[in-house]
């Protein structure tokens, strides 16, 4: 994670963001009454994402037991009825 003071935040603002962009890199940006963290929007809805499928009780659980089946155990989408 970047650390910046939001005086050199507002001067550079245009690299830090791009590198948050590019980089998926979080900037910090801090200020007399506290700090704000800016994220590029792929890194947000990741997160977001990943809150909401930790919300769902067991899905986690799930989805790992599932990823780590054998490949006979699932049935080939030629065999599914859409």
């Amino acid at each position: 994670m970047r650390n910046v003071n939001v005086t050199n935040f507002r001067k550079d603002i245009y690299k830090l963001l791009e590198n948050a962009i590019k980089y998926n890199e979080p900037i910090n940006i801090s200020t007399k009454n506290g700090n704000a963290v800016v994220l590029s929007e792929d890194d947000y809805n990741s997160l977001m994402e990943t809150l909401y499928i930790e919300s769902i009780p067991n899905l986690k659980e799930e989805l790992l037991e599932r990823a780590n089946s054998q490949e006979e155990d699932f049935v080939s989408e030629d065999e599914v009825e859409w």
